[in-house]
């Protein structure tokens, strides 16, 4: 009697354990299609404009933020609308391009980017991710 009762918790406990990898394994899985999915391009473009900041910041995770002046409007009669700034972001990895826009700070440049469709908190504070940097003359 002790000997089935033995036998019928040791079912018990392997049916368990057999759902619970089930879950980890469709959690893991799902898990990195979220991570390859956020990373994948939505789009790639260029913007001109002058680099007015460019910073390494965040507590843990530090990322390289920035932003560029993409300049006013003027409306004809010698007024100027307010000048549009677009965020971005540079990766991590990507410490020339970095060094880059810290020398072309003030100056007009031509930003390369690509969008992703979700960005981590470890990528960037923004989905624009800059790639290349080009002074413009």
């Amino acid at each position: 009697m002790e000997n089935s009762n033995t036998l019928n918790n040791s079912r018990k406990k392997s049916k368990w354990g057999k759902r619970l990898m089930i879950v980890i394994a469709i959690l893991l899985v799902a898990f990195f299609a979220y991570v390859f999915i956020c990373g994948r391009s939505y789009s790639v473009g260029t913007r001109t404009g002058i680099v007015i900041k460019i910073s390494h910041k965040g507590y843990l995770i530090k990322t390289y933020e920035g932003e560029l002046n993409l300049g006013g409007v003027s409306e004809g009669d010698g007024t100027i609308m307010p000048n549009h700034i677009w965020n971005f972001s540079v990766e991590k990895h990507n410490q020339s391009i970095y060094d880059d826009l810290t020398m072309s700070e003030g100056k007009h440049v031509r930003l390369y980017y690509r969008e992703v469709i979700k960005n981590l908190f470890w990528q960037s504070d923004t989905p624009y991710l800059v790639e290349k940097v080009e002074i413009v003359k």
